[in-house]
Formats: C-alpha cells, structure tokens, sequence
C-alpha cells in the first residue's frame, strides 16, 4: 500500500480506478480500510476510488496522542489535497460516517456529497450512557473483553459464527491508546452542529440499530435523504454488501442527475 506522511506521521491508503466523481471510504473505529473490500471492488470498476487507513489503524502509524474525531477529518481533507481529490463522495462507517459529517462542516468546498453508514448521528441518550463505562474500562487490563462484550451485541454474521469472530478478533487488534483516545473523542462529538453546518447532499444508510435520531438530523441538514438495509448487524458492507452498493449507486446517480441539471 502506498503512503503519505503528515507531520512524520504515516497514512496509508489504497486507491485504483478512474472516474468522476472519486469515492473516498472512511472505516469506523476498531476497523481499518479491508473493511470497505467489497466496496472498493465495486466502485473501482467505475469511478476513482480510495480507502485509506485512519491514523491509528490499519497499517498507518500509530503515536501516542489525542485521536479526535475533528483531526481525522483535517486528515482526511490534507490528504485530498496531497492526492488531488477533488469533489470526492466520501463514504463513513460507523465512525468515519462522524469524521465525514465533521469534514463536511470543515471544509464545506472539499466533498460533493457525504454517505454516512449506521452512525450514531445525534445519538440517544441511552446509547450515550452506555458508552460512558465503556470509555472508562479502556483505561484498564481488561480493554479488550469489555469491547468484547459491547461489539457482541452489534457484530452481525449470525449465520456464520466463525466469519462472526474473525471480525471480532480484528476489531479487538487495535492498540489501547488508540481506542482509549478515539473511544472519548467519539462519546462526547457533537454531531449537531456539524450536522448544522453541513451544506451537502447527505445520505444516511442504517441496519435498524437505533444510533440516531433521523428526524431531528433531518430538520438540521433538510437535505438528507435516508435508506434502511436489511439481514445484517453493524457491519451491513461486509454482510450484506450488495444491498449497500446498491443503494450507494443509486446515490451517485442522482448526485450526477443533479450535476448535469444545473444551469
């Protein structure tokens, strides 16, 4: 995989294809960019596509300090401007679909539109709740049983259970200080003024996992539009992928419709 280095810190990323618009995919938090493969594939076909691995994550370097939800996003917009992205449809899971709202706040010019898939946008408050000992137990020996235990509940491929802890064994790989820092930054982002701010075609695609308050979001950023999949966990682009391919190309057709139909 090629590399970048931001401030002597390496990013990787993947990228292959050609075509307008470019699709940027942002993995969530635990992941890292093999978690878009069915994506990547698909999109690579047609358009110019990356997946990058998020500092932290993957094979990107991993340093001892703050990982926020506001530095991945600037990032994420340094490294389009390395790469000469220009108007990506940038994809998030989980929490990059909270970096990709954050990067569309931030730097409003930068993306064409956003995707967000099964974020906790605007979360309730039960949800918040329970990440809060979660937050606490990654300061601790056991870290990797108490995310053990919170992903079970999220972490689909019910009909595959080997396929099931494979997924989890990777997510649990991350290194303690990285999720410690990312797991707080993630608990207290406040996704409703970034939500306030974005000015771009969003969609908003979920497994039925209540992360969200979609009618609030939606009287944030009217120009949301939403999607529901079906038959998965957390993870609807690994076990259901083509229900999300689907849906995403059905997005950038009309991002495109709506290009050629300005004056």
């Amino acid at each position: 995989m090629p590399k970048l280095l931001r401030d002597n810190v390496a990013l990787f990323y993947e990228e292959a294809g050609n075509g307008s618009p470019p699709i940027l995919l942002v993995h969530g938090g635990m992941d890292d960019h093999t978690h878009f493969a069915p994506q990547f594939e698909h999109f690579q076909r047609k358009y110019r596509t990356i997946a990058v691995d998020l500092r932290g994550y993957g094979q990107s370097d991993k340093p001892h300090q703050d990982y926020t939800i506001t530095g991945y996003a600037e990032d994420l917009a340094w490294l389009c401007r390395e790469l000469e992205i220009v108007k990506p449809v940038v994809v998030g899971h989980s929490m990059g679909g909270l970096i990709v709202l954050e990067l569309s706040a931030r730097f409003p010019d930068l993306p064409s539109a956003i995707a967000i898939l099964d974020s906790p946008i605007l979360p309730p408050a039960e949800f918040v709740e329970g990440l809060k000992p979660l937050v606490a137990a990654m300061h601790t020996q056991g870290y990797r049983e108490a995310l053990r235990q919170f992903l079970s509940q999220f972490v689909g491929f019910t009909g595959n259970p080997d396929r099931k802890e494979r997924l989890l064994n990777e997510l649990l790989s991350v290194e303690q200080h990285v999720i410690a820092s990312t797991l707080a930054s993630y608990s207290n982002y406040n996704s409703a003024s970034a939500a306030a701010a974005c000015s771009v075609p969003v969609l908003n695609i979920s497994s039925g996992i209540p992360f969200s308050d979609l009618v609030r979001f939606h009287e944030l950023c009217p120009q949301l539009t939403t999607e529901q999949t079906f038959g998965s966990g957390h993870y609807p682009q690994l076990e259901i992928p083509q229900q999300i391919n689907s849906i995403l190309d059905k997005f950038l057709t009309s991002i495109m419709h709506s290009r050629n139909d300005r004056p």
